[in-house]
């Protein structure tokens, strides 16, 4: 019978982990992928999650359930992109934050909305990232939001009325 503990791992190591899983998803989102590695994405992207839940912080739990939400909105699955889209948010909304992280947590819950054909809630969210995204400091940052706000944008044009 396995046992219910999870791994004990040195903290150093389970970083490390986590980051490679967490950059190894992003080769996947950005590559034409075949179905497996379509669960292959699904599995890093959670895996990494599962990781910086045990040794990162706020951010980084953060930043991997807005990471789980964009695999599920690449793959058409809303439910649980909505999912990890709103713990993305909940997670924002409780700590200091960078400047663009709330705006991306909006991004997130506009994204998977569009993904499900709701046009209607997800402009809402796009209006308040847009809002938000206006004060990101760094322009490289601003920059990717609205590139990613434009893409959001792009799904609902697309879906039906």
């Amino acid at each position: 019978m396995p046992s219910r503990r999870p791994p004990n791992l040195n903290a150093d190591l389970e970083r490390k982990i986590a980051i490679s899983l967490f950059n190894y998803t992003w080769i996947l989102l950005e590559k034409k992928r075949t179905r497996s590695e379509d669960e292959e994405m699904i599995h890093a992207a959670h895996a990494s999650r599962w990781h910086w839940g045990r040794v990162g912080n706020a951010h980084n739990i953060a930043t991997g359930e807005w990471q789980i939400s964009r695999v599920y909105s690449v793959l058409g699955m809303p439910e649980p992109a909505m999912y990890h889209a709103k713990r993305c948010l909940a997670h924002q909304k409780k700590r200091e934050m960078q400047d663009f992280d709330l705006p991306y947590a909006y991004e997130a819950v506009a994204r998977a909305y569009a993904v499900a054909g709701k046009k209607k809630e997800s402009s809402k969210y796009l209006k308040l990232a847009e809002k938000l995204g206006q004060s990101v400091n760094d322009k490289e940052d601003r920059d990717l939001l609205f590139a990613d706000l434009n893409l959001v944008r792009q799904i609902n044009h697309e879906s039906n009325p």
